[in-house]
C-alpha cells in the first residue's frame, strides 16, 4: 500500500448485539510506510500522512515517530552486549533465552509501553490510535482514526 492509503472498514466484524446499540462507528486507517533510505534497517517515515492534516499538529507527529524510530535504533544497536548475547546463545543452543530477556525483547516491551502512553494521553483524545508495528509485522505503523 502506499504512505497514507486508506480504507474504510466498519469498526466491528458482524456478530448480532441485541438490537441495543446501533452500528459501530466507521473506522478509517492510513498506515505509514517503513523508510529504506538510510538502509535496511527499522525505522518509519516521519512525514505526516495527509489524511492526518488537521487532526494532530506536525511537530507532535513527528517527536512521536522520532520516539518510535529511537527505540527501534537502541534495539538494532550493535555492541558487547549484543555480541555477548548472540554468543551465549550459541553456546547454549539458545537456551538461555529462556531465563534471559534478549535486548531486542527490552526494547519491544518498551515501544509497547510507550505507543500505550501516547495513545493514552495524546491520540486518544484527538480521535486518533497507532497501532504497534510488531501486529503489521514491521512492514507500517497503522493509525486508526475514529472521528
Amino acid at each position: 500500500m502506499q504512505q497514507g492509503s486508506i480504507q474504510h472498514q466498519p469498526g466491528s466484524a458482524g456478530g448480532h448485539d441485541g438490537g441495543n446499540r446501533g452500528p459501530p462507528p466507521a473506522i478509517m486507517r492510513t498506515f505509514i510506510q517503513r523508510d529504506f533510505s538510510e538502509g535496511t534497517a527499522v525505522k518509519f517515515q516521519e512525514k505526516l500522512p495527509e489524511e492526518l492534516n488537521g487532526k494532530i499538529p506536525v511537530e507532535m507527529f513527528t517527536r512521536i515517530m522520532k520516539g518510535v524510530n529511537d527505540i527501534f535504533a537502541d534495539a538494532e544497536r550493535l555492541g558487547a552486549r549484543t555480541y555477548c548475547e548472540g554468543c551465549l546463545g550459541c553456546l547454549t543452543a539458545y537456551i538461555i533465552f529462556l531465563c534471559l530477556e534478549s535486548n531486542y525483547d527490552k526494547c519491544l516491551k518498551r515501544l509497547h509501553t510507550y505507543l500505550e502512553t501516547v495513545n493514552n494521553g495524546t491520540l486518544h483524545p484527538m480521535g486518533l490510535h497507532m497501532v504497534n508495528p510488531m501486529e503489521r509485522g514491521l512492514r507500517v505503523i497503522e493509525v486508526q482514526i475514529y472521528r
